[in-house]
């Protein structure tokens, strides 16, 4: 078993960053830091001024924003001034109201909200909201991810800048694994609770028409008769049902993965359903949804939070792990899954969150079962093969770099082609 102070470092990293959102995480945050930045005002703003960095942009521009039927950034922006409490973290709206929705619309209409691109910016995850009124302003600052503060300034407060001082605990593939199986399981058992909210969020969605209906289309007969009434079906089902009630503005919380709700979903649901289906007890859903959850964080240890690989590449792979785990399979065979996976699914660009999010999920979610499929007959992509290395860590790291350095120039393409459309 691993010692006791690296596991409670690992589970300090897992509650860090599987944690509640209500909404697509990149709008949320940019809601959040206008939160605190009008809490720092202290009084309602007149007029808001928003940076950000372009993978920040690229994620807001096109996703439902929760229980407004609106999308994108500016009503995320006014409802965070107006209603938000930075408290809440990425639930900053939970106490939204259909009166704040139509203050909010007031407070856009009014042309108080200005946002733009951040030049040479420190980090893909950058956030910079002024709130400025009766000639007092105040400034909030988010970088790195989703919910660290790093700047707050007002006109008559000084405050320190806080630093991020947890230390994470570098992994590797085996230490995810040891950690997931062996683990004392009243250490885990918290982890149910992305069961208990991502699949709830899949059931909620069959309450209303959101996004592209992907889950919804998968569960009919015709739909059936392509795909059958299978343990996949129902898998692409519950994980695309999640993801269209959560891109589409459905004011349903789900427990994110490293600052994402989809990659949240996907790690989750999948595993979930094989496990109910395949009859695992609770224990081995437990060190399943462990070792899915904790294979993504470790992913994006060396990805970073956005880049331009879709996050779906990420959490598929972790949850690769967990059903290629749940089907008796060993720490050899779960390397074997990650390298399908990665021979696979290397290079799917992010253009964005939006509910068409929900269809790259199912691409991600179908190689995820097909990966552990053939892992488990002893099939597994060489290194004499594309990227694939013999070690399954420096496969890992081939495929974060080629996310998080070679595509780049991918990422502001992708950029200039969505915000220069006519």
């Amino acid at each position: 078993m691993i010692e006791k102070k690296t596991r409670e470092e690992i589970l300090q990293l897992i509650n860090r960053e599987v944690v509640p959102a209500i909404g697509c995480t990149e709008p949320m945050a940019v809601s959040l830091c206008t939160a605190k930045a009008s809490e720092q005002l202290g009084c309602r703003p007149e007029n808001i001024q928003v940076w950000l960095s372009g993978n920040i942009l690229k994620n807001a521009m096109g996703v439902g924003i929760p229980g407004t039927g609106m999308i994108g950034l500016p009503i995320a922006i006014a409802l965070g001034a107006l209603i938000g409490k930075s408290s809440y973290e990425l639930e900053v709206l939970r106490d939204l109201t259909p009166e704040a929705v139509e203050e909010g619309k007031r407070f856009i209409a009014e042309n108080r909200i200005h946002i733009q691109l951040k030049p040479k910016c420190p980090d893909n995850l950058y956030i910079e909201v002024c709130c400025e009124s009766g000639g007092k302003s105040a400034t909030a600052i988010i970088e790195g991810s989703h919910t660290h503060f790093v700047e707050q300034t007002g006109d008559a407060v000084s405050l320190d800048t806080e630093k991020n001082t947890n230390e994470e605990p570098q992994l590797n593939l085996r230490l995810v694994y040891d950690f997931a199986t062996t683990s004392p399981l009243d250490e885990i058992r918290f982890i149910l609770k992305t069961r208990d909210l991502n699949m709830q969020a899949a059931e909620d969605s069959k309450k209303g028409n959101y996004g592209h209906c992907l889950g919804k289309t998968i569960d009919r007969p015709l739909a059936h008769g392509i795909f059958g009434n299978s343990i996949f079906s129902h898998i692409i089902s519950k994980t695309a049902s999640a993801c269209d009630a959560r891109m589409g503005g459905a004011m349903i919380p789900v427990m994110s993965n490293s600052g994402s709700g989809n990659q949240g979903i996907c790690a989750t649901n999948p595993v979930v359903v094989y496990a109910i289906e395949n009859e695992n007890t609770e224990e081995e859903l437990i060190r399943a949804l462990t070792l899915s959850h904790l294979t993504a964080i470790y992913i994006k240890q060396s990805l970073g939070k956005l880049s331009a690989l879709c996050g779906c590449v990420v959490a598929s792979i972790g949850s690769s792990c967990g059903i290629t785990y749940l089907m008796g399979g060993d720490f050899e065979r779960i390397c074997r899954s990650v390298k399908n996976m990665i021979a696979n699914l290397t290079g799917m660009i992010c253009d964005g969150a939006k509910p068409s999010c929900s269809l790259k999920i199912c691409s991600g979610v179908s190689t995820a079962l097909l990966s552990a499929l053939l892992s488990m007959e002893g099939r597994c992509v060489t290194a004499a093969e594309g990227i694939v290395d013999e070690d399954v860590d420096r496969s890992i790291h081939n495929l974060t770099s080629i996310g998080a350095e070679a595509m780049r120039m991918t990422d502001e393409m992708v950029l200039n082609i969505m915000t220069n459309k006519d």
